[in-house]
């Protein structure tokens, strides 16, 4: 999409994108399959237990039942970290790719990459499948594409109030 807005700095906020992109993801698959957090999932289990919701939102409304018996920062770190954590994808894939531009395409793009790496992580055992992660990241998604959609129209009307001035 950077390629579509000819302003003064395209080539350095295309190089910019791109880093910040593979920074971004590397930064998820560390902390989705490397982090302490999901080594101490590998343990639990590997030692029989297998987690995994496949009921939308029984995940979301257990958290919020249990909302005033468990520490205020799970149940919202579990819920709106989930929707934060996909917020990027949302957002730069259709900066970065022609192919993801467009609502559907990036949703549909956003709920495969993450129904991946449910998959993964249950498959290696660091995480647990739920469909409601899915359901939370592609949400995730779908915001950071709004973002990346608010932005896109702000940069459009500039270039064009720009060229206006220049012409006038």
């Amino acid at each position: 999409m950077l390629n579509l807005i000819d302003f003064k700095y395209r080539k350095w906020a295309i190089y910019l994108s791109y880093t910040l992109f593979i920074i971004y993801i590397l930064l998820a698959l560390t902390l989705l399959f490397l982090s302490p957090y999901r080594q101490a999932a590998y343990e639990i289990n590997t030692a029989g237990a297998e987690n995994y919701n496949l009921i939308p939102f029984k995940t979301i409304s257990d958290y919020i039942k249990a909302s005033s018996h468990i520490n205020q920062s799970i149940w919202i770190s579990n819920l709106f970290g989930n929707i934060l954590a996909f917020m990027p994808l949302g957002f730069f894939l259709p900066l970065l790719f022609k192919r993801c531009i467009g609502f559907w395409r990036t949703l549909g793009s956003v709920f495969l990459a993450t129904s991946l790496v449910e998959g993964l992580q249950f498959a290696t055992h660091v995480g647990s499948f739920d469909v409601d992660d899915i359901i939370l990241n592609t949400i995730g998604g779908a915001i950071g594409y709004l973002l990346f959609l608010l932005l896109y129209m702000l940069a459009v009307k500039k270039v064009k109030n720009d060229e206006n001035q220049k012409t006038e």
